[in-house]
């Protein structure tokens, strides 16, 4: 029988957030597959627990994973940690999990800390609504081009983002949004200076320009206001109509077609369109 792979959330700041499932599922599992291994021994210090563990990341992934799947096949159970938050949510993981869905391998989802969340919440921001972004490109056109695909969504979105590159990215992200875009810079989440700073992309540049910045950074952004289209005009109809009868629509098909185009009822566009 094959074993299973088990994502275990770890706390984000607070070492006391960890769960008692997540607990006990770290001490029951055969082995544990770390994104940082000196990381999670931390981790396990505190919670008394003395397991295996296995060094997993972005630069041995290709290699480990599949040690780790054959493991697992063999009838061994895998707890699979990153330094915070959940597993597999942009971190290396994804990968592990995709191989061991190929491999009809049981994954199991624990829940628990997530940073990209706990700010959401926090941060003013409409939560109706969101989309997870993750880290943007270290390369200036690369994330230009990923902002700019951006330029129009509405949902609120969420981006990570390390102290030393947050200047760059909120200069790139006034340049695809505005700066007068709303912004709310969470750092620094479930410790003891946790900070939550509501302002504009322009502010936060500003104020970053002025101090350094310090600490892993969650950005949440605002989503675009929505495009408000003018309603469409008889005189727009009557052109409408004009020109589907020029190109060969029956005067009752170019009629149709407008009504369904320029969403205006059928009679509104039959008037119109009577002194063509």
């Amino acid at each position: 029988m094959p074993g299973m792979l088990y994502l275990v959330p770890t706390p984000i700041g607070n070492l006391s957030d960890i769960s008692i499932r997540c607990k006990e599922t770290l001490e029951n599992a055969d082995f544990i597959a770390a994104e940082d291994t000196r990381v999670t021994l931390k981790l396990l210090n505190h919670l008394g627990i003395k397991k295996s563990l296995v060094s997993y990341y972005e630069h041995n992934k290709a290699f480990k994973g599949s040690v780790i799947v054959e493991r697992i096949l063999a009838g061994e159970t895998c707890a699979l940690v990153s330094d915070a938050g959940s597993p597999a949510i942009s971190d290396p993981g994804e990968d592990l999990v995709k191989e061991c869905a190929q491999a009809g391998i049981t994954v199991c989802a624990i829940p628990g800390p997530c940073a990209a969340i706990t700010a959401l919440s926090i941060s003013g921001q409409s939560t109706g609504r969101f989309c997870f972004e993750g880290f943007l490109s270290t390369a200036k056109k690369s994330r230009r081009e990923h902002l700019e695909a951006l330029k129009t969504e509405q949902r609120t979105m969420i981006f990570y983002e390390a102290p030393h590159k947050l200047l760059a990215t909120l200069e790139s992200m006034a340049e695809a949004f505005g700066g007068d875009r709303p912004i709310s810079l969470c750092r620094e989440l479930t410790k003891l200076h946790e900070e939550v700073i509501r302002t504009t992309l322009q502010g936060a540049i500003d104020l970053y320009t002025q101090q350094p910045p310090k600490g892993e950074f969650v950005l949440i952004v605002a989503g675009a206001e929505p495009v408000v289209e003018e309603a469409a005009t008889p005189e727009d109809a009557a052109k409408r109509v004009a020109q589907l009868m020029e190109s060969g629509f029956s005067r009752k098909d170019a009629i149709k077609q407008t009504a369904q185009e320029l969403n205006l009822p059928k009679n509104v566009v039959y008037d119109a369109a009577l002194n063509i």
